[in-house]
């Protein structure tokens, strides 16, 4: 059995057991948090949803609060003696995937 979810406006293929990895969420680690915007449920059957499926729940846990890949930006103007250079590292929660219900 399988989902499809959407969370912070990206959508992510879910199983029981399943670790995905979302943008920072505001939720302790350890918490158990509930996932309600269910696109497709499939299993036996396939339950599609308009725009979401009626009832449908994936419940998860928070499993840690990681940080990504540094992402370098460098800008450079060539005869201007201008060179900047710019880090930056995503903020990530981890999620497992606990129970699918629908």
């Amino acid at each position: 059995m399988f989902a499809i979810v959407e969370t912070c406006g990206k959508q992510y293929r879910v199983e029981k057991g399943a670790t995905i990895t979302v943008d920072r969420m505001d939720a302790e680690e350890g918490a158990e948090i509930t996932l309600d915007r269910v696109l497709l449920v499939a299993g036996d059957g396939v339950k599609v949803g308009a725009p979401t499926v009626e009832g449908a729940t994936v419940t998860a846990k928070v499993t840690g609060h990681p940080r990504g890949e540094k992402v370098v930006a460098f800008k450079f103007r060539r005869r201007h003696r201008s060179r900047r250079r710019v880090g930056f590292r995503h903020s990530h929660t981890t999620l497992e995937i606990t129970d699918i219900k629908g």
